[in-house]
């Protein structure tokens, strides 16, 4: 069964909407972002969110104790690494902390899924390339290029209610990641967060 992880939580309403819908992992952004959140918001918000939901910390080009020192604090409990980390910083981290970890790639074509397949990580992210930006953009890639795709992935970048069934029946990823696809006025939209998990669940 496909899982399904909404990004960029900010707000205690947001983990209380997910309280309900009952997601298997959240997302919190420590990378640059408009939904960046520090250490000591990520705690509070990780205090009241279901213990039943992973945590997944987004990081870009982060220093490694950072990421060490979250994991360590139990404030994430999944790493995801959305900027030009290369397969040496991958295996520093995993032999310092168990925690599993994601490695996001901004695909332009079939040849960037081909590079990553050789990588540490435990699951890749497969996202929208855009010139200068590491993801979060809200905008989806062509889909036809995913083949082959060994390891598991999470699929991201402009899905929504309409077109989630697709992701899920075309390409059966891991899990689809969900960020601006739940939102409205850029707030997280309970309704959407129930909605779009139950369609997860029901397809």
């Amino acid at each position: 069964m496909t899982r399904i992880k909404i990004c960029g939580l900010v707000r205690k309403q947001d983990i209380d909407a997910v309280n309900i819908a009952m997601p298997d992992y959240v997302g919190f952004v420590f990378a640059k972002s408009k939904r960046q959140v520090d250490e000591g918001r990520a705690k509070l918000l990780k205090a009241c969110l279901n213990p039943s939901i992973k945590a997944v910390g987004v990081f870009v080009n982060e220093d490694i104790r950072t990421i060490i020192k979250l994991c360590c604090s139990d404030v994430i409990d999944v790493i995801q690494l959305h900027g030009d980390e290369d397969d040496v910083y991958i295996r520093k981290l995993k032999s310092s902390v168990p925690n599993r970890i994601i490695k996001a790639i901004r695909v332009k074509d079939q040849d960037d899924i081909k590079k990553a397949m050789h990588l540490s990580c435990d699951y890749l992210l497969l996202d929208a390339y855009h010139e200068g930006q590491y993801g979060g953009t809200g905008r989806s890639f062509d889909w036809s290029v995913i083949e082959n795709v060994s390891k598991p992935f999470f699929l991201a970048g402009g899905i929504n209610c309409s077109n989630i069934a697709q992701a899920i029946e075309m390409h059966k990823p891991f899990c689809i990641d969900v960020s601006s696809g739940v939102e409205t006025d850029g707030y997280k939209d309970p309704r959407k967060i129930i909605d779009i998990v139950a369609r997860v669940r029901q397809t």
